[in-house]
């Protein structure tokens, strides 16, 4: 029987309904298969959608333009054929089988005249199932609705082949287990630990996109977690393991890492936050330290947001991401200095300081508060909402996104007859803390802390 979940998200998308049409009206065979099944089963929307055929590319490219979609050739050399109907990608694939070397992931592909061959070589089974639409049939040989049913991550054949094959497959088992909550079998989670070394021959932009689904799933500190049990972050973030400090029953400190996993969790389900989350202590086992019998992590924040930076270019994450996530790491304790009270000049610094993350650097901190003492939590949310209050009142009152001093740089080289250069720069950066520290200034007090710099220099 045919899960009304799925018939229901067919019956809202007709134009899959007329894909499939075309090809059996051309007497070709064509099935859904993949995540959008695996999806629709379990009620979940998705805009991508997977079709197999017995039909070669060239056919596919005939059947669809006749139909008026139009189509991209990008996928052409594996076999698949793109197109794009009300914002939802469709890729149609031949039937194929792929053949694996031991130096790399890309396969060897050649088509093949069966279904079931074609299934056999998807990562898991809950991704093994096909569905017609047309017939409105499951075709299911690997019992992935089975799995499915159980929320259980098994593979269609052997697991210590599918991940040799394909290691990218072993990050995948972590993601679905942030991203849809399942559990690897034991014969998969054995093969993951017995395969680790493969995951070198995968690029790192592959990992990285993995990671980035994890990290913005349901439960990243699941798929966290199977990351570090497995093994595989010492081949991905070793950084993550050292985050497993012993804890000395002398000095006592909180688990780092039990601690991380909790803060994970708790802030919002994007990449900035969530890797922010992850790596905002990455710094304490570096500078791990003890003093009159109690330990200190001093300046984990500063050492931290480099680590940060170094990991995420490791992963090959864009500047701008990686600067956003260093800076949130950097701060993450910044907002505690409030409980000394805060000036309007203190609460401009901060605001320009996080540089437009000053919502995500709020919510950071607040997640940094696992403390089991009720009284001490209680405490410092009464300041952070005091602090949260103060930026408001400070918003409200100046245009903080336009912080810039009266007088510009051209204008203090013009004044002083400079060329561009040092000088320049340690004028303007009087300027700018004056702006920080006093607020709107005129264009004459302005001019006057100029002329006083420029003497000093």
């Amino acid at each position: 029987m045919v899960p009304t979940t799925l018939t229901d998200a067919i019956n809202e998308k007709p134009f899959l309904k007329e894909v499939s049409a075309a090809y059996i009206k051309e007497g070709f065979e064509i099935y859904l298969v993949g995540g959008a099944v695996r999806d629709g089963i379990l009620g979940i929307k998705t805009t991508d959608f997977d079709f197999a055929t017995n039909a070669s590319t060239e056919e596919s490219l005939t059947i669809l333009n006749k139909k008026g979609f139009k189509t991209t050739e990008i996928g052409k050399a594996y076999g698949t054929v793109e197109t794009n109907i009300e914002k939802c990608s469709i890729h149609i694939t031949t039937y194929r089988e792929d053949t694996y070397t031991t130096e790399s992931r890309k396969p060897e592909i050649k088509n093949t005249k069966s279904l079931e061959t074609d299934l056999s070589r998807r990562d898991f089974t809950l991704n093994s199932i096909a569905y017609d639409i047309t017939e409105n049939e499951i075709i299911d040989p690997y019992e992935g609705l089975k799995d499915l049913s159980k929320g259980k991550i098994k593979t269609p054949s052997s697991p210590e082949i599918s991940f040799s094959d394909d290691p990218l497959r072993m990050v995948r088992a972590c993601r679905f287990i942030s991203t849809h909550s399942f559990t690897p079998s034991t014969e998969v989670f054995d093969a993951i630990s017995n395969n680790l070394e493969r995951i070198t021959i995968v690029s790192k932009e592959r990992v990285r996109d993995e990671l980035t689904k994890l990290l913005t799933g349901k439960n990243p500190s699941l798929g966290i977690r199977a990351l570090l049990e497995s093994g595989l972050s010492k081949l991905i973030m070793p950084e993550l393991n050292e985050l497993k400090m012993e804890v000395d029953p002398n000095h006592h400190h909180k688990d780092v890492y039990e601690h991380t996993l909790v803060v994970l969790d708790r802030v919002s389900p994007t990449l900035v936050s969530r890797m922010s989350a992850l790596l905002h202590d990455i710094g304490k086992p570096k500078t791990k330290g003890i003093e009159n019998g109690k330990v200190h992590f001093r300046h984990h924040e500063v050492v931290g947001a480099k680590m940060t930076k170094k990991i995420m270019k490791g992963l090959k994450y864009d500047k701008d991401t990686t600067n956003k996530v260093a800076l949130l790491v950097e701060n993450h304790l910044r907002p505690h200095t409030f409980k000394m009270g805060w000036t309007d000049s203190a609460v401009r610094r901060y605001i320009i300081d996080s540089e437009g993350l000053t919502e995500e650097l709020n919510e950071l901190v607040r997640a940094d508060i696992t403390t089991k003492n009720k009284e001490k939590e209680a405490e410092i949310n009464k300041y952070l909402d005091e602090m949260e209050k103060r930026i408001e009142e400070v918003r409200e009152k100046e245009e903080l996104s336009k912080l810039r001093p009266p007088i510009t740089g051209n204008e203090i080289m013009d004044m002083f007859e400079l060329e561009p250069g040092p000088i320049v720069g340690k004028i303007m950066d009087a300027l700018y803390e004056q702006r920080i520290n006093d607020g709107e200034v005129s264009k004459e007090e302005a001019i006057k802390l100029a002329k006083e710099t420029y003497k000093k220099l």
